[in-house]
């Protein structure tokens, strides 16, 4: 395979190259991404599981997403960096599982953050897929501000997520999370974050906080592709903050749990 995107359509247990030019309309009804670096990936059967348990059980016998699962997974290079989505999608009522195999963007370990002002456009909150398009909207309307991912509210005032990340913010030596009460994607990076935090026994602390409660703390923003940020600013928002070292620390720290792909690549997954 090239470097190139390519898109591939799960069909009587085959994943079959496709184009992208649908002419009828298509709902993502769940997606989810990772990242491999030479064929490592970050607490992959979480994305397997998050994905599955989104895909209604009455499709299971009709579309087999664990093997649709198992065969993206064999079909990614292990060689190289990439960032792979798998989709169950609706088109003309028919449900559709596709397979974006897509070369890694470029990573950072920074981000500004803005606070979204309107109403919240989610319709799944729990679930990664059907906002795609909405999240991506409500990203790119803050890029004018200078600012790289958007921070969704309750209408309480309570943070719950960024647009494409998950929001934790360091209390002295303790670390803060939205409240579990509080809507928002079950993200497998800050579940790992977490794990982290219990194994070298790090209090977690789960708050309803708004941004102004977050003055003069560190804020990470946190997802698949980039692991841990730092948000360096926050735009009409709370000033941040850095404790020399301990970014870095803790990207070291989560990038020791990446894992080798299980099984080889398929003979047609060639870097």
């Amino acid at each position: 395979m090239s470097a190139a995107a390519t898109t591939f359509r799960w069909r009587d247990g085959v994943l079959e190259a496709r184009d992208d030019c649908d002419v009828a309309p298509a709902t993502i009804e769940a997606a989810d991404s990772w990242l491999v670096a030479d064929g490592t990936a970050l607490a992959l059967d979480l994305h397997r599981s998050r994905f599955l348990t989104s895909v209604p059980r009455g499709l299971f016998p009709r579309l087999d997403p664990g093997g649709f699962f198992d065969a993206a997974i064999a079909a990614i290079p292990r060689v190289g960096d990439w960032f792979p989505r798998v989709e169950l999608r609706t088109r003309l009522l028919s449900p559709q599982l596709l397979f974006r195999l897509r070369p890694a963007p470029e990573r950072s370990r920074s981000v500004v953050l803005a606070t979204h002002r309107g109403e919240d456009p989610r319709r799944a909150p729990r679930f990664k897929g059907p906002d795609l398009e909405a999240m991506t909207r409500l990203r790119t309307s803050v890029q004018r501000l200078g600012a790289g991912d958007a921070v969704i509210l309750t209408p309480e005032g309570w943070i719950a997520e960024g647009s494409t990340t998950a929001l934790a913010w360091w209390r002295g030596e303790a670390l803060a999370i939205p409240d579990d009460a509080i809507e928002r994607i079950d993200s497998v990076t800050l579940r790992s974050v977490l794990a982290l935090a219990a194994a070298t026994g790090v209090e977690v602390r789960r708050e309803k906080s708004r941004p102004d409660d977050l003055e003069g703390c560190e804020v990470w923003a946190l997802n698949a592709l980039h692991g841990i940020r730092i948000v360096t600013a926050w735009v009409d928002g709370p000033a941040t903050a850095e404790e020399p070292g301990r970014l870095e620390s803790w990207r070291r720290r989560l990038d020791a749990l990446r894992r080798p792909l299980p099984g080889p690549a398929a003979p047609e997954a060639v870097a």
